[in-house]
């Protein structure tokens, strides 16, 4: 694989670029015939009609790509993946490949596997024997970006970063020897996660939200036209309904101010309003690069919440964030 061109100018203070391996990533496969209508029974977003990409192409924008959600019966959100179709062969069946956190990997292929019933579909976790990686960079970095045919990789949606553009890429590809994780270049791939304002779920916060708490919708990862899904009357019902009261904010901390306290994922957020019951929960975090004593966070709060008072992270006498707009509009509920 080519790398691009290393001296870039670099305002964001983000890592020069390279190939970052992402730890916290996983892959699954579902291939065959009914793949792609099985897992549109599934998802909360459509499946069907996916353009093909074959390697070593990059799929990108809707047609290739979608953000899916995997939900419970109740409507809260088991897995969300980034999602592209990518053919073994020219002529071979379907093979949709599933970008989701690593930790919650193999639970997921488990669950679909359990629907799979009479469908031609064969659900695999390839998280041990595939490593997924990330690029950035300009629009010229990504034309520049080198697939091997081995691999495949999508394009995510570009993140605005200290006033310059940034466009990610998510590639997979199966693992080989003396791969080592840069820290610099982790940092900056996730730092730019969070400032893109779109969740992903991790095992800690499995089943705590109903897509729209965390913008699922604002991001185009849920599509109400299509048809039924675990969870669907639930989440419809919400958006019809305007019952949504929480959603996801862009947030930052002080690193200073934290003390021991912990901000990952699933750390939970109080109101001063009420100390007893939690307003809130850590959805990502990430230091900044250009600034080594902030935090950046995505936070699923309380609507109320921010009409006044503080937010403290972890209990009501710890740090308080500071809300940060987000980058794009809510669709209105």
């Amino acid at each position: 694989m080519t790398n691009s061109p290393q001296n870039i100018s670099n305002p964001s203070g983000l890592a020069p670029l390279a190939h970052s391996l992402l730890p916290e990533w996983g892959l699954i496969f579902v291939e065959g015939h009914d793949a792609a209508s099985f897992l549109q029974n599934q998802l909360s977003n459509s499946v069907l009609g996916l353009k093909r990409t074959f390697s070593p192409q990059i799929a990108q924008f809707h047609e290739s790509v979608r953000l899916v959600g995997y939900c419970s019966p109740k409507g809260r959100l088991i897995a969300s993946a980034w999602l592209a179709l990518f053919p073994s062969a020219d002529n071979g069946e379907d093979r949709l490949a599933l970008f989701i956190s690593k930790d919650i990997a193999a639970v997921t292929a488990k669950r679909l596997s359990m629907y799979v019933l009479r469908s031609k579909a064969k659900v695999t976790d390839m998280s041990s024997s595939w490593t997924v990686a990330g690029f950035y960079g300009n629009d010229q970095d990504i034309a520049a970006l080198r697939i091997e045919n081995s691999q495949i990789a999508l394009r995510l949606p570009d993140v605005l970063s200290n006033h310059q553009s940034y466009a990610r890429v998510l590639i997979g590809k199966p693992n080989t020897e003396n791969e080592n994780v840069d820290r610099e270049q982790l940092i900056s791939w996730n730092h730019l996660e969070v400032m893109s304002a779109i969740p992903r779920i991790v095992l800690a916060t499995q089943e705590q939200f109903v897509p729209q708490m965390i913008n699922f919708e604002s991001v185009v990862g849920v599509d109400f036209k299509k048809g039924c899904y675990p969870g669907q009357e639930i989440v419809a019902r919400s958006q019809y309904r305007g019952v949504i009261k929480r959603r996801l904010q862009l947030a930052h901390v002080s690193s200073e101010s934290l003390g021991s306290q912990e901000y990952g994922p699933g750390a939970e957020l109080f109101h001063t309003s009420d100390a007893t019951q939690p307003a809130g929960m850590v959805v990502l975090a990430s230091p900044s690069p250009s600034a080594p004593s902030r935090i950046d966070l995505q936070v699923e709060c309380k609507l109320d919440a921010l009409e006044g008072g503080e937010i403290h992270l972890g209990s009501i006498d710890g740090p308080v964030l500071k809300i940060d707009s987000l980058p794009y509009p809510l669709i209105e509920i």
